[in-house]
């Protein structure tokens, strides 16, 4: 008989692990996100209704990249994809780089990238980590007044959502990492996966969704995630 195949992995990551390298998470209790309006700042309709609020908004988020670091489980995400023999796929919501940094490869941004921009005429996608503005011409065409923050905003449709949702239909292990379990369609992921797949949620708290996984976990994603890590490669 030929040896059963590792088991295959996808994690999903929330702003709950970046919140543990000092980011501030997406909303505050106000509903304001940065002392901003969501519909103000992340949305196609606040661009075209005032382009220099957007670019303002997402200058300040860039330059508080440099502030902060990946965590002990940004780097123990990193070392499992790096040591797991199966297949692994990490999902992000956010929008930093700190997996990036922490190593993480298999990785993507299903919001997009605050480190990358792109053109409206032309869909060049630019590495981009200084400031922007209305007035920026793309490195590409050439053209001003098409740049913009490389990020899922609302109402836009979440990227590559076809190869998350093949990697979810195979997965036999799914975890949840400090996710609210408020934003469709990644509340939903929990729900594509095998009817025998073993589900983990990892969080600070019971998300909106935590009712749907099969074991749950509560404490900082910087303590839970090596120790998982350690479990699985153990």
């Amino acid at each position: 008989m030929r040896p059963s195949p590792p088991p295959s992995i996808v994690v999903l990551t929330g702003a709950g692990i970046s919140a543990e390298s000092g980011l501030r998470t997406f909303r505050d209790a106000g509903g304001l996100w940065e002392n901003h309006r969501v519909e103000d700042v992340a949305t196609p309709e606040a661009f075209l209704r005032n382009p220099a609020l957007v670019h303002a908004f997402y200058n300040q988020r860039r330059a508080q990249l440099r502030e902060v670091r990946p965590n002990a489980a940004h780097l123990a995400l990193a070392r499992l994809e790096r040591e797991w023999s199966g297949d692994f796929l990490l999902v992000t919501q956010n929008v930093d780089d700190l997996h990036d940094r922490a190593g993480s490869r298999a990785l993507i941004h299903m919001h997009g990238e605050l480190l990358k921009v792109r053109c409206a005429f032309c869909s060049a996608v630019h590495p981009w980590e200084g400031g922007t503005g209305p007035e920026t011409r793309c490195p590409a065409c050439a053209r001003s007044g098409g740049i913009r923050p490389h990020i899922v905003w609302f109402g836009e449709m979440p990227l590559e959502m076809d190869r998350i949702g093949d990697a979810l239909e195979r997965c036999d292990l799914f975890v949840a990492v400090g996710t609210s379990g408020n934003v469709y369609p990644a509340a939903g992921f929990v729900g594509q996966v095998p009817a025998g797949a073993r589900t983990l949620e990892l969080n600070l708290e019971p998300s909106s969704v935590s009712s749907r996984f099969s074991e749950q976990r509560e404490g900082p994603a910087s303590v839970l995630v090596p120790a998982l890590v350690e479990e699985l490669l153990g």
